[in-house]
């Protein structure tokens, strides 16, 4: 392995508060040391997901005390280990790394993560601007599939669906033979999922929407949904499947509360389950875990690969920010590290 000097200080983008991303600003840190089957990772990009957008205005799940570094995913390479087997087999690997648990966010130059779980060896073959995106989009495409096939669904409704996950969730769906309802708001989003294969697809904002796509969910006998928006939305899906169905929020686009009449719960037995990719992880078998990321490395370069629109460097964390806001669907924005 070759002797990467490491510097005292790291440059790192900071959130001061829940108030979004005007709340960031760029400073000097100092580099962390790892400690027992911990590793630090130089890294060298990290993608901005929706997740991330919620996440500075206090709207995701974990909310830490301010100062924080945001960031849920990124890649690097490990360049320094510390005491434990499995912390010295990663040294010299490159790596996906999580947001989650020790070391926190990865909008950060270095940083501390866990070997259990914090990071994952990348295929060879992926670049780190793909390697940066293979943790949360991709395992979670995967898990919806995996959801889908366990309970005998042949068809799934899916909302946000021309969003990089939604693109995944149809090449993977064809893929295994699972048909994919659409759902998305403006018709430039009906057509690009169209012309990229899609089947199915419905803009919520159309009039005769609810008729629609109650037609086409009783056609398919689509029971199962993956909700990304929440608010009204969700009511309406519900709504639509056919009796013994249930719909899986795992985002709030909307940013409002589920809505749902309790007779669609009550008397057409349908119910509201939810999915967020950290506990779903966490309650796998370790082979199955390893399999997934397996399989999921192999599968980027066709059916979950993401485009990616533009780089920035993470000193101008706040443009990028804005930048994508205006455009959610039109490939990945990535932060490079310096």
């Amino acid at each position: 392995m070759r002797k990467i000097k490491i510097p005292d200080t790291m440059t790192v983008a900071v959130l001061n508060s829940y108030s979004g991303a005007d709340a960031l600003h760029i400073e000097q840190r100092p580099v962390p040391t790892p400690e027992r089957n911990e590793v630090l990772v130089k890294v060298a990009f990290a993608p901005i997901n929706p997740s991330d957008l919620a996440t500075l205005t206090g709207y995701y799940g974990l909310k830490n005390p301010t100062p924080i570094v945001p960031g849920g995913e990124g890649s690097g390479e490990v360049v320094s280990a510390g005491p434990g087997v499995m912390a010295n087999y990663f040294l010299g690997k490159r790596v996906a790394c999580s947001g989650w648990g020790i070391g926190g966010g990865v909008w950060s130059e270095y940083v501390v993560k866990s070997v259990k779980g914090g990071v994952l060896p990348l295929n060879r073959s992926l670049s780190l601007e793909q390697g940066a995106m293979s943790i949360i989009n991709p395992l979670t495409a995967s898990a919806f599939i995996d959801i889908s096939k366990k309970g005998g669904h042949k068809a799934i409704l899916l909302t946000a669906a021309a969003s990089s996950l939604g693109k995944m969730v149809n090449s993977l769906g064809r893929n295994e033979g699972i048909k994919i309802i659409n759902v998305v708001r403006r018709e430039a989003q009906v057509d690009l999922l169209k012309a990229q294969g899609a089947d199915i697809v419905l803009n919520s904002n159309e009039a005769g929407f609810e008729q629609q796509l109650r037609d086409v969910c009783h056609q398919t006998n689509t029971r199962i949904a993956f909700d990304a928006v929440a608010g009204s939305l969700t009511n309406q899906l519900l709504k639509a499947m056919p009796q013994n169905s249930k719909v899986i929020v795992f985002s709030a686009l909307s940013k409002q509360g589920i809505q749902v009449s309790p007779d669609l719960l009550i008397f057409e037995n349908k119910r509201i389950d939810s999915f967020w990719l950290g506990p779903w992880m966490s309650k796998q078998s370790l082979v199955k875990m390893l399999l997934l990321w397996k399989r999921s490395q192999k599968q980027i370069p066709s059916h979950l690969k993401s485009e990616i629109r533009k780089i920035y460097p993470i000193q101008q964390v706040k443009e990028a920010i804005y930048d994508y806001r205006t455009q959610m669907t039109g490939g990945k924005i990535l932060l490079r590290m310096p």
